[in-house]
């Protein structure tokens, strides 16, 4: 019985160091996109209204978008379009 336990035992550690010898061998799945981005989220306030709002900045695009939190709606309104950093300051800050 200890012998059939021991071949068992050899057997498995021979296919686990097989599948550790291809797993090398094999691509390794990659996202598709550009790379992750880098974003920085500011929380603030509007003064004098009903709202509480999230800056967001992307630092890899150089864009500027906002988020706002309407208390009276109880909904989350996003700004239109982002703003392009790059171009209100002049590509300096990238």
């Amino acid at each position: 019985m200890k012998s059939k336990a021991v071949w068992a035992l050899v057997v498995l550690n021979v296919l686990l160091l097989a599948s550790l010898c291809l797993h090398g061998l094999t691509p390794s799945a990659r996202a598709q996109g550009r790379g992750a981005s880098d974003y920085l989220m500011i929380p603030g306030e509007v003064v004098g209204g009903n709202a509480s709002i999230i800056y967001i900045v992307d630092t890899r695009n150089a864009q500027l978008s906002a988020r706002a939190y309407d208390q009276q709606a109880r909904a989350l309104v996003d700004m239109g379009q982002p703003i392009d950093l790059g171009r209100i300051f002049g590509n300096g800050g990238r």
